[in-house]
């Protein structure tokens, strides 16, 4: 049971019980990462715009996002995100479980192409420590045809997930 108060479902009222069916429109249902939102509907309305924006992205991939979610939840043990980002690569990128494991392992071996390893390593050092990511890190990535808004755009989605992570560790989120 998470340390925070919930708000399931069928209890749910005004913007609230807008905001989850909206979710179970999309997903099928209202999961436990939602409902820890439950008691702040402006914060998962918030939440829900930033996962549509990334839906649509134009160029930074379901996979890469995923994978990116993957090793930053790995590196807080966030297993929720973990668990539910590995079942979103299997299910809807069909990976196999071995993969997801070897790139947790080894992001250099990640199922994507060169150019999609390049910004998750960036994004892996960058959270892991800001201040060494330099001009060269960088211009490697515009040599691969990033522009500067997907690279801005792929750091924002780990450094969000990061501060997602320690929500759902600090109010010990249930991996259902």
């Amino acid at each position: 049971m998470p340390l925070i108060h919930t708000i399931e479902p069928q209890d749910a009222t005004g913007e609230l019980a807008k905001i989850y069916e909206m979710i179970t429109s999309m997903r099928g249902n209202v999961g436990n990462n939602a409902k820890l939102f439950s008691t702040s509907p402006e914060l998962l309305r918030q939440q829900m715009e930033f996962i549509k924006y990334y839906m649509k992205h134009p160029t930074l991939s379901m996979e890469l996002l995923a994978s990116i979610r993957i090793l930053v939840s790995s590196g807080e043990d966030c297993q929720f995100c973990i668990d539910y980002n590995t079942g979103m690569l299997i299910n809807m990128a069909k990976w196999t479980f071995e993969q997801v494991s070897a790139m947790r392992q080894d992001p250099k071996s990640a199922n994507l192409p060169k150019r999609e390893i390049a910004v998750l390593l960036f994004v892996i050092k960058a959270v892991r420590n800001a201040h060494g990511i330099n001009a060269d890190d960088m211009d490697t990535l515009r040599e691969m045809d990033w522009s500067d808004g997907d690279i801005l755009d792929a750091l924002n989605h780990g450094t969000r997930m990061l501060a997602i992570d320690i929500i759902f560790n600090a109010f010990k989120i249930e991996n259902l």
